[in-house]
């Protein structure tokens, strides 16, 4: 079945570049080949441009969905210290977003087609913040191996070919460094503190297990697009490569501290040198990201709350109507 899949895929994409100018494609190829960065006034095919707005846009949402996990435990936040920290983090993510959008604006797509968009349900962010933070432990998990799997991603795609993208997650990256030496910091707090903090990391490191590895999103066999991103350079490694590189860089580091992982298949294999784990739940993955998970109408719900509450002040700056007066309340 997985061999069938991929033919097909393979099919599917050749037949998006059918209708290019064949001179112009092989050039633009060539360009990719030789390591050039793709700039906005350069000609690139569609498909090309479709990807990428798809991709960063997905991108730019997660960030803005992502802060709000977490976001909802600056004020119950252990001490004044950790509140400071997580409030910059999650305006750091916030503004990561704004980058990112930046970036996809390049390719033809507006910032607010993009947030309608989202609201409607219409494009995707990541799965993994369609689960709830239950406790403290959760935003240290959170901060330390979703946003671990994030610089995955994002330093293998800094090195790809779109030029405002690649812009936009050297910054992100840099960033995002001082996020996981944060999650990192409370993990290892927690993990070596009381009975009960160590209880409660363990707890949370077992419930958001399942929906890291389904990060990187699916299993390479079933993946739609993975091919033509990767030929073009969108993409610099296969989801199945990301999700080894993150394994090998942080289950070592979650054994150190005692702590498990909910997996009795993972083991370093010795011949292969990669990970064997469970296959995750592709099901879960495709009903969590089309909309049926534990907080994705929540998450929605807080997105369209904001969008219509500052409507005001976007409606001011850009002096749309004059004679708007802001509320209140």
């Amino acid at each position: 079945m997985y061999g069938n899949t991929y033919i097909e895929n393979s099919e599917k994409q050749n037949k998006l570049t059918a209708n290019e100018d064949p001179k112009k494609l092989a050039e633009f190829e060539a360009r990719i080949a030789a390591g050039d960065k793709i700039e906005p006034h350069d000609w690139m095919p569609a498909e090309y441009r479709k990807q990428l707005v798809r991709m960063i846009e997905q991108h730019a949402h997660s960030e803005i969905i992502g802060s709000l996990p977490e976001g909802t435990w600056i004020t119950r936040a252990p001490g004044f210290r950790r509140k400071l920290a997580l409030m910059a983090k999650v305006q750091d993510e916030v503004g990561h977003a704004q980058l990112l959008y930046s970036a996809a604006e390049t390719l033809g797509k507006s910032r607010e087609d993009m947030l309608n968009d989202l609201i409607k349900g219409n494009s995707k962010y990541s799965n993994v913040f369609n689960y709830p933070a239950l406790t403290w432990a959760d935003s240290a998990v959170i901060a330390w191996l979703i946003d671990a799997g994030a610089i995955v991603n994002q330093l293998a795609n800094s090195k790809g070919s779109y030029g405002p993208y690649v812009r936009a997650l050297e910054r992100i990256c840099a960033e995002e460094s001082f996020h996981l030496k944060y999650g990192h910091d409370n993990v290892v707090f927690l993990a070596t503190g009381t009975p009960k903090q160590r209880e409660m990391v363990q707890e949370a490191l077992t419930r958001w297990w399942p929906p890291i590895m389904h990060f990187f999103g699916p299993s390479d066999k079933l993946s739609v697009h993975t091919e033509v991103l990767m030929r073009w350079k969108v993409k610099m490694g296969s989801n199945d490569d990301m999700r080894q590189t993150f394994l090998d860089m942080y289950v070592p580091k979650i054994w150190d501290l005692g702590l498990t992982l909910p997996d009795p298949n993972l083991k370093k294999n010795e011949e292969t040198g990669k990970w064997d784990y469970t296959e995750p739940d592709w099901d879960e993955f495709k009903r969590v990201i089309n909309g049926d998970g534990p907080c994705n109408k929540e998450r929605l719900a807080v997105r369209r709350m904001a969008e219509e509450k500052g409507r005001w002040v976007r409606q001011a700056i850009l002096k749309k109507d004059s004679q708007y007066v802001a509320p209140l309340s």
